[in-house]
């Protein structure tokens, strides 16, 4: 799903301490805003909780899309799937942010190869009865998806980064694209790429400013502002 964000994270953040499991950054705002507050990067957990919490977030990095596919139950849709293994909405491929046991933010990606090997299978058992409204959607929205899938191999693919609203600006977001950066890197990935709407120029920004590019557009003729999408990527050293 496109790495929809609005977060604009255009402060500079100090990393004074890091664990070795969980990722323990103690963020320093220009501002002070969160002087003295520590940010915790963790991995996800395969529960209900943690599950509406990436729902809410990815739902809102995509703007909207699950909420039209899966109806006024797609929060509690996404978190049983989430639960469970080998898949892209999996909690294997989430990192949150706390601060004081609080979710601030999260961000999602998962290899080429993950991606190849995942299924729509929890999604559509998540479903039940709303798999027919699931398939529509994904009928109408087959050359965006067949997009989405096309992911290079070697590369990393950002699927989603959010962060609460209230929090923008205050470098959670760079927080959270260096520690996917650096699972990218651990994979043995040589690449990050995304795909993000062409309307959301904040984010496009974002990325840029971490050094990615515009590598494609779609659709390459039609010119359809509401579903025109960028291609970003960048080389990981």
């Amino acid at each position: 799903m496109r790495p929809l964000n609005g977060n604009q994270p255009n402060q500079k953040v100090q990393v004074t301490s890091r664990s070795a499991r969980n990722l323990t950054f103690y963020v320093r705002h220009e501002k002070d805003t969160m002087d003295q507050h520590s940010v915790v990067l963790r991995s996800a957990k395969p529960t209900l909780d943690e599950g509406l919490e990436f729902a809410r977030y990815l739902d809102e990095a995509a703007e909207g899309f699950f909420r039209l596919m899966l109806g006024r139950r797609a929060s509690q849709i996404m978190a049983q799937a989430f639960v469970m293994p080998d898949h892209d909405l999996s909690y294997q491929n989430v990192t949150f942010a706390e601060r004081d046991n609080i979710v601030m933010g999260m961000v999602s990606g998962y290899t080429a190869e993950q991606h190849r090997r995942s299924s729509l299978g929890p999604l559509k058992e998540a479903a039940g009865g709303r798999n027919l409204r699931m398939r529509v959607v994904l009928i109408l929205f087959a050359p965006l998806m067949r997009i989405i899938d096309s992911i290079a191999d070697g590369d990393f693919y950002l699927q989603a980064i959010a962060v609460d609203e209230q929090l923008r600006g205050d470098g959670l977001g760079a927080l959270l694209m260096d520690a996917l950066e650096q699972r990218a890197r651990e994979s043995g990935a040589t690449r990050l790429s995304l795909d993000v709407s062409a309307g959301n120029q904040g984010a496009i920004r974002f990325y840029e400013r971490r050094g990615m590019t515009i590598e494609s557009q779609w659709p390459k003729r039609l010119k359809i502002p509401v579903l025109k999408f960028h291609r970003m990527t960048k080389k990981l050293g």
